[in-house]
């Protein structure tokens, strides 16, 4: 079996299994196949945490990440993101992203007594501005985020060794793409709006802005090869290997398939039925999302609220009106 990251497997069998359980016993973490013995350790002594650890980027490409929706009976991933894959690269990076952001989030929102706010930033502010608020707590989702994700990957029979070191520097970037998305946010007070003074802490961006980083990460992904470097083997690039892996770039070590047809044994679904845009000047457009097979017109009719009014006080009231809009889908 290949080591699967959390946040594709075992949060979906840690989810269906939480329908029906309570996180209140230390045994509940023996009931999910997809844990590794230093994960369900982690859940053990933090069951709490456990329970907070469960939840379109690619919608505009051929590769449109729907190979992460595996079945819960599934011992590993589909091939396109179990061969080391550019998509694999994205998948794991974005994966420890998540894992660690939710964590974060979980501290500031309350839901965990293992963790509070994060900590006040030492350098003072700027004339008009205070520290305050709650700021995400970066710092304990990362250390435990990264225990958690990282854990298959440093068992002795977790693969290869060339794809453990892939898995577990794209999942670094991952985590470094969350550090620089932490900004200062503020809250403004002030008579009537003034906003003579302003409350700010450190807060992260949303995962949609992280995905869509990561995203940009994996257009220019670095493809390395596994080779010695002084006394051990390591990952660098494969034309370019005079200099190392950079700590921000993803990395793959298998070029991937075009993913226009379907070919189960490299994991492509094939971008057929796929809906396309005839004026889209990107990935998305109909000739390169449907690989030159061309695309076939439908209408759809969308209701949607329109002429809404505002009531005093307080309630807006709308009526529902109908058009017709064209859609396109690959051949």
């Amino acid at each position: 079996n290949s080591p699967v990251p959390f946040l594709l497997l075992s949060q979906r069998r840690y989810h269906t299994r939480l329908r029906s359980l309570h996180i209140n016993q230390t045994q509940h973490c023996k009931l999910l196949p997809g844990l590794v013995s230093s994960q369900a350790q982690l859940c053990r002594s933090n069951l709490e945490l456990m329970q907070t650890i469960i939840t379109k980027t690619f919608s505009d490409m051929r590769w449109n990440c729907s190979s992460i929706d595996i079945p819960a009976d599934a011992q590993k991933y589909r091939p396109d993101l179990d061969r080391g894959t550019r998509e694999s690269a994205f998948v794991y990076a974005l994966s420890a992203a998540t894992i660690s952001h939710t964590i974060a989030r979980a501290c500031t929102s309350g839901d965990l007594r293992l963790c509070s706010c994060g900590p006040i930033p030492s350098e003072i502010p700027e004339p008009g501005y205070r520290w305050g608020g709650c700021a995400d707590n970066l710092h304990y989702g990362l250390i435990m985020g990264s225990k958690f994700s990282d854990a298959p990957m440093k068992m002795k029979r977790a693969g290869s060794h060339a794809n453990k070191l892939m898995h577990l520097h794209n999942s670094e970037v991952g985590r470094q793409a969350l550090r620089d998305a932490l900004v200062m946010k503020c809250k403004c007070h002030g008579v009537s709006g003034s906003c003579s003074i302003r409350t700010c802490w450190r807060g992260l961006q949303d995962l949609k802005e992280i995905a869509m980083d990561l995203k940009t990460k994996y257009l220019s992904a670095t493809k390395v090869v596994h080779r010695p470097m002084g006394t051990r083997k390591q990952l660098v690039p494969k034309d370019i290997d005079i200099r190392p892996v950079r700590d921000n770039e993803l990395v793959y070590l298998q070029s991937s398939s075009d993913f226009c047809a379907k070919n189960e044994k490299l994991g492509s679904i094939g971008t057929q039925d796929r809906q396309c845009n005839k004026t889209s000047f990107g990935n998305d457009n109909c000739d390169m999302m449907c690989c030159g097979r061309g695309y076939n017109p439908y209408t759809e009719k969308l209701v949607e609220r329109c002429h809404c009014k505002y009531h005093w006080c307080c309630y807006v009231t709308c009526k529902k009106c109908e058009r017709i809009v064209e859609r396109y889908v690959c051949k």
